[in-house]
C-alpha cells in the first residue's frame, strides 16, 4: 500500500546519458511518483533526465517542487512552471533545501551531480542525522560499479557495514515503487 502525500527526492543527470533506457526509465519515474501521489523535489532543471522526470510528472498532473542556484539558470534552463521554485544562492543551499522537502531519496543515473548529491545524503545518514531511505535506481547496471565501491570501502575498513544497509537497489521502476512505498509506509508508522 501507497503512503500518498510523501515527497521523493530525485537525483540525476542534466544530461540524457548514452542509453535511452536512461530517459525512458526517467519519465516511468515521474508517471509512478504521479501514480502513488508523491511530489517530485528535484534540481529544478529542464534538461536531461531532470527536465524528463519533471516533465512527465507535469504531464500526468503531479506536484512539483524545484530547487535551483542562480548560476544554474541559463545552463540547466530553469523550468519555472513548477508548482514551487525555488532560486537558492548556492549549491549547498540548493542539496540542503531539496533534501529537507523530501521524505526520501532516488538516484538516478548521472554525473558528478548527482554522485555528491548521493555520498551527501549517505554520509549524513551515517553520521545518524536522518533517517530517510536512499534508492539508487540501477538502470542497466548504471550503478553497479558505485555499489562495488561501497562494498571496497567496506572491506577495506572505511566504513562499516551499516554504510551498505543504508542505501537500497532498484534494478527498475516497478521495483523502485515497491521499495519507496515499503519505505514512506515504515515511516509513517514509526
Amino acid at each position: 500500500m501507497a503512503v500518498s502525500g510523501k515527497s521523493v527526492c530525485i537525483y540525476c543527470g542534466s544530461r540524457d546519458g548514452n542509453d535511452p533506457a536512461y530517459g525512458d526509465a526517467a519519465v516511468a519515474v515521474g508517471k509512478m511518483l504521479v501514480k502513488n501521489g508523491w511530489r517530485l523535489v528535484y534540481g529544478a532543471g529542464d534538461v536531461g533526465l531532470m527536465g524528463k522526470v519533471a516533465n512527465a510528472v507535469q504531464a500526468a498532473g503531479g506536484a512539483t517542487f524545484g530547487v535551483i542556484p542562480t548560476h544554474l539558470m541559463d545552463w540547466e534552463v530553469g523550468k519555472r512552471d513548477l508548482d514551487s521554485f525555488v532560486v537558492t544562492e548556492t549549491m549547498h543551499e540548493r542539496k540542503k533545501v531539496m533534501f529537507m522537502n523530501a521524505d526520501a531519496v532516488v538516484v538516478l543515473p548521472g554525473g558528478a551531480g548527482s554522485l555528491d548529491e548521493f555520498f551527501e545524503a549517505l554520509t549524513w545518514r551515517q553520521l545518524g542525522l536522518h533517517e530517510k531511505p536512499i534508492i539508487l535506481l540501477n538502470i542497466d547496471g548504471f550503478w553497479d560499479p558505485l555499489c562495488d565501491l561501497l562494498q571496497h570501502v567496506v572491506d577495506n575498513g572505511f566504513a562499516g557495514g551499516n554504510i551498505l544497509e543504508y542505501t537500497q537497489v532498484a534494478e527498475d521502476v516497478p521495483t523502485l515503487q515497491k521499495l519507496l512505498s515499503q519505505s514512506l509506509l515504515e515511516a509513517n508508522a514509526g
